[in-house]
């Protein structure tokens, strides 16, 4: 629970404010079978605009991961950001904890604020829901982006030493840290330039609001994208894909983004972010909207300019 004096909940409560100050709003849907999820949805559906869903990783809910980007994108796309199973608001009562069951139950969402097209972005375990999303609904995904996503990798790579870490377990105590300790290595492997010196006190305070809610069921999410994964069932997706890969990310290493611009062909184009790891979306986030901008703005002549005709907070 949250202390009074949380620096991490009043953080949290500060991103609430950007995203409504960014025409979002706050939503939870229902899905019928023990499952809710929630996502910020536009606050007007402008249907001039192409739709961007926007889908995080394991790191935390979907304010912390997207904030920087909202105020840019909204002007320009009905954004969608929502919380995945186990994060933020969205939970459900069934027992399925792969990336598979995540898409259906994203698209499910979708589909219940009437939305049949989209662009998808998933940053790192969202960009495995993004892919899956992808594979199963390829007339719903328009275009994807996967930042960081090690949806090629094989369960015998960890066997093979590609990883900092040796076992699931390790991997598990460090994604989902519940010392000071563990915060500090997970910050070491996701940054080029990690901070240093972080109090402890501000370390415990994040571990409390973020990193002990629905623990167990995030440990499955993860024992899940490891068990069994072999690269030959991954399947050939057809939309225009951008890959973005931190140069230095030793979460998922870039031999993993190689791997599978190759399996994509020339559908695919990898991106490597110089000096970056593998929080892009943190570390560089100007560069990684530059990105993002040439590949989803571009192909839509009416999004070049902002309705209001400000330039973009990241440019």
């Amino acid at each position: 629970m949250a202390k009074c004096c949380s620096f991490t909940a009043s953080r949290n409560w500060l991103f609430k404010y950007s995203f409504a100050n960014s025409g979002l709003k706050s939503s939870t849907k229902d899905l019928g079978d023990g499952t809710i999820m929630h996502c910020w949805i536009p606050k007007t559906h402008k249907e001039k605009n192409p739709t961007l869903l926007l889908i995080h990783g394991i790191g935390a809910n979907a304010m912390w991961q997207w904030n920087e980007f909202i105020t840019a994108l909204s002007s320009r796309f009905n954004l969608y950001v929502p919380d995945l199973l186990f994060f933020g608001e969205s939970y459900t009562s069934r027992c399925e904890r792969t990336e598979s069951f995540q898409a259906q139950c994203v698209m499910r969402t979708m589909e219940a604020y009437g939305v049949k097209k989209m662009i998808v972005v998933g940053l790192s375990y969202g960009g495995f829901v993004g892919y899956s999303m992808a594979a199963q609904y390829p007339e719903a995904v328009e275009k994807l982006v996967l930042g960081c996503s090690g949806v090629c990798l094989e369960e015998k790579d960890m066997e093979n030493g590609m990883f900092q870490v040796k076992s699931v377990e390790e991997a598990v105590s460090i994604l989902l840290p519940q010392t000071p300790e563990k915060l500090r290595q997970l910050l070491r492997l996701s940054f080029y330039k990690p901070a240093k010196n972080v109090p402890s006190c501000f370390l415990n305070d994040f571990i409390d609001v973020m990193c002990t809610v629905n623990h167990q069921e995030r440990k499955e999410l993860i024992e899940a994208l490891h068990n069994k994964r072999k690269f030959a069932h991954l399947p050939k997706i057809t939309q225009p894909t951008l890959i973005i890969w931190g140069e230095y990310d030793q979460i998922f290493p870039l031999e993993l983004g190689h791997r599978l611009k190759r399996h994509l062909g020339e559908n695919a184009q990898l991106v490597i972010i110089k000096g970056a790891g593998h929080a892009i979306n943190m570390e560089k986030p100007k560069e990684l909207y530059k990105h993002l901008k040439s590949f989803l703005l571009d192909s839509h002549p009416h999004t070049k300019e902002n309705s209001n005709g400000n330039t973009d907070k990241l440019d």
